[in-house]
């Protein structure tokens, strides 16, 4: 039997993990998850006015099937969905505007876009449809040793390929116009990723997907998914910054030694197995492996800087074209990719805990808004988005893969019992990619102490699972 594992990181992908490897490995598995900052990773929350936001990560896609098991299993609930119209900025007018009347959109973006918005939406349903055979492939046990061989029983060279392109490319060949890329393709990433049409294709199509379909968060934040499956895990966690591993090997199994810093000083502990769901790449963290023949690699690639700005003021909205600021209808901004445009996007926010009593302030009146950007916004980039305002907290993180380095993928199996989680961030990043590829590295790793190989790469997994049923 596995004894004791570590996961290290309590974000969404260690919580997860620690959750599905004790599903998988039985309630007897001892689990530490060591943890340097605050459980929940960037599903973090700020508070204003004794009232608590999201300040990232804050909406999921309807067809996020191991959140919404999460929340069930947790018992949590969906936040009451405040209703609010968006609109895409080009730092000059806006380039599209939603309306009260569904069917008015739809006319105005055919009017505007033609074809393009249906090609559009073909392309990213053909996307999402086959990455929905993830659940069957879990469903059954069946798991995947590399990134490329999980992208490929989905959907093919196809997939793996759409990893290594832009979604400009991939869109302006099924036929969506250069406008239509520009307009709306490029606000969208610059509001999910903060980065620009040359994303690749597949990080494109989950972002798009989100966008379009309809999306919750979770009754008193996200970050309660994370503390509520570590919880149910009943995991040891431990406040402590993991510095690296080091392999020994006893009685021909490897053991990994994980080496900690906490507050009572240095540390170590030994484990059978250790699953890594922090980002391993030097600018993120100061990781070493020892010992380990032939060496773990370093990890190439590099991280988008991005600032979150929770803002409690007076919106200026005559910047906007809104001279009265009563007559300002949209409660999210999206930007197109202008140069002179500093902001990627910006939205009147609503709490983690709405009442039933709660409305969105008018426009007029002091609201909370988020604003993400690349830079810290200086004072009169403030001045620029806001007449005055009582406070501004800023949170700075390196949350995305600067999608443009990437080339390869990274391994999910460092060595025999040795995991990592967050590469999946370079196929796409979300709060369910990243729940898919904690399932998968737990059935990984179960699989693989099993030694049911059986269950590990199939070849051919549509034609098995259809005859299994």
């Amino acid at each position: 039997p596995l004894s004791p594992a570590a996961v290290v990181g309590a974000g969404l992908g260690g919580s997860a993990a620690a959750y599905f490897l004790q599903q998988h490995f039985g309630p007897q598995v001892q689990l530490d998850v060591y943890e340097a900052a605050g459980v929940g990773g960037r599903l973090a929350t700020v508070t204003v006015n004794k009232q608590q936001y999201e300040s990232r990560g804050a909406s999921i896609h309807a067809l996020s099937l191991h959140m919404q098991d999460f929340v069930k299993i947790l018992g949590l609930k969906h936040r009451r969905e405040v209703a609010g119209k968006s609109a895409i900025f080009s730092g000059e007018h806006f380039v599209l505007e939603e309306t009260d009347w569904y069917l008015l959109n739809l006319f105005r973006l055919w009017w505007h876009y033609g074809i393009s918005f249906l090609r559009l939406q073909m392309w990213v349903e053909e996307v999402m449809e086959k990455f929905m055979r993830i659940y069957k492939y879990q469903a059954h046990g069946y798991a995947f040793s590399s990134l490329e061989e999980l992208l490929r029983s989905l959907g093919g060279e196809a997939f793996v390929n759409m990893t290594q392109r832009s979604v400009a490319e991939s869109l302006l060949e099924v036929g969506v116009t250069q406008r239509f890329v520009d307009d709306i393709i490029a606000a969208v990433l610059r509001s999910s990723y903060g980065q620009s049409v040359l994303v690749p294709a597949f990080a494109g199509a989950m972002s798009l997907a989100g966008a379009q379909g309809s999306t919750w968060a979770v009754e008193g934040g996200n970050k309660l998914v994370c503390s509520g499956l570590l919880k149910l895990t009943k995991a040891n966690v431990i406040s402590a910054r993991v510095t690296g591993i080091s392999l020994h090997s006893s009685e021909g199994r490897a053991l990994y030694q994980v080496h900690y810093e906490s507050t009572e000083g240095q540390g170590s502990a030994f484990y059978d197995m250790v699953v890594v769901t922090t980002p391993l790449h030097p600018s993120r963290s100061n990781f070493t492996f020892e010992n380990f023949d032939p060496p773990i690699a370093d990890f190439p690639g590099a991280f988008q800087p991005s600032v979150t700005s929770v803002v409690h003021g007076y919106l200026n909205s005559s910047y906007f074209g809104f001279p009265d600021p009563k007559l300002f209808p949209f409660t999210s901004v999206l930007t197109t990719d202008t140069p002179d445009l500093f902001f990627h996007a910006m939205d009147n926010i609503c709490p983690v805990n709405i009442s039933a009593a709660f409305r969105r302030k008018q426009p007029q009146e002091a609201a909370v808004w988020r604003v993400l950007s690349q830079q810290p916004l200086d004072k009169h980039q403030l001045k620029t988005l806001f007449r005055s305002y009582y406070s501004v907290q800023v949170t700075e993180w390196q949350t995305y893969p600067r999608y443009d380095a990437a080339k390869a993928l990274p391994p999910i199996v460092l060595h025999e019992n040795l995991f990592y989680l967050s590469g999946v961030e370079w196929v796409a990043s979300s709060m369910e990619m990243i729940a898919v590829a904690a399932k998968n590295v737990a059935l990984l790793a179960y699989n693989r102490w099993h030694q049911d190989l059986e269950k590990i790469d199939q070849k051919d997994l549509m034609h098995k699972v259809k005859t299994e049923l």
